[in-house]
């Protein structure tokens, strides 16, 4: 198996929303947009799956390390392998990986935020890198197209937040900010049983509109004359806004389970959103 074959099982194993925008890009940036996926991939299964806290941050540690090697052309791992290629086509900055790693290790510093502001550096970190190096691998002609980039990845990773409300709290985490929680008198112990009422169902509907705000001034945000080129962000943007709709439709029972779609709804709102575009 080659490096770039790994980061293509690696992408389509995970059955992420994420894949199907892939689907339709030419292949050079289409292999290069599933390697950087498959890192992300990489480091935040180091945070999820491992139970030692320090044994995640020696792993994560080496993957900084792993990145160093990029840059000094001797990656040693399948993913960096990849990547290596892509970072040099691409003129990716190495230390927006890195950043992606610091964002995955605050999940091993801090299970609570007590403010939307703190909330905003995580986000910024796991969600919004990722779609700058994303702008970068589409091509853009217009720097404007990096604040789309920017608020289209802050949308993505509060979609997330709220669909994963309850597989969340069931490793310890409740990424809903302190005092929003205070303002909706929802206890982070209710969240942590599992029990949803009206005040939780409230809370979710102010969290989904934060998230629809940073979708529409995402999409506001996108030059016209980059707007081909960024079409796989305009695809997981369909997709995820279904998704979205969809947890909202259900009355935000999120504590208890995890809304999806299937494969072909993905597949056909993917489709379709890249014929519009």
């Amino acid at each position: 198996m080659t490096p770039h074959e790994y980061c293509q099982d690696k992408a389509a194993k995970s059955g992420s929303s994420f894949y199907y925008s892939f689907m339709f890009l030419p292949p050079v940036r289409r292999q290069a947009i599933t390697a950087l996926y498959a890192f992300c991939r990489e480091v935040d299964d180091v945070v999820d799956e491992c139970e030692d806290p320090q044994i995640a941050r020696t792993k994560l540690d080496w993957w900084r390390h792993e990145v160093a090697r990029v840059h000094a052309g001797e990656p040693t791992h399948p993913v960096t392998i990849a990547l290596k290629d892509v970072v040099a086509r691409f003129n990716l900055p190495l230390e927006q990986l890195i950043e992606i790693i610091d964002g995955m290790e605050m999940d091993l510093m801090q299970s609570r935020y007590l403010d939307f502001k703190g909330l905003q550096l995580y986000c910024y970190r796991v969600a919004s890198v990722v779609g700058l190096l994303a702008a970068e691998i589409f091509g853009y002609r217009d720097r404007q197209t990096l604040k789309y980039a920017h608020d289209l990845g802050m949308a993505f990773q509060l979609t997330n937040i709220i669909r994963d409300v309850g597989e969340d709290a069931r490793r310890g985490r409740i990424y809903l900010p302190i005092d929003e929680l205070q303002r909706f008198k929802v206890p982070a112990s209710q969240i942590l049983e599992g029990r949803h009422d009206d005040n939780f169902r409230e809370l979710m509907v102010f969290q989904a509109a934060r998230a629809r705000k940073y979708y529409d001034q995402a999409l506001d945000e996108l030059p016209a004359v980059d707007r081909k080129n960024q079409r796989p962000g305009l695809v997981m943007a369909a997709i995820y806004r279904t998704l979205l709709d969809e947890i909202e439709r259900d009355g935000f029972l999120v504590l208890d389970r995890r809304t999806s779609l299937t494969p072909m709804r993905k597949l056909w709102i993917a489709g379709s959103t890249w014929v519009r575009a």
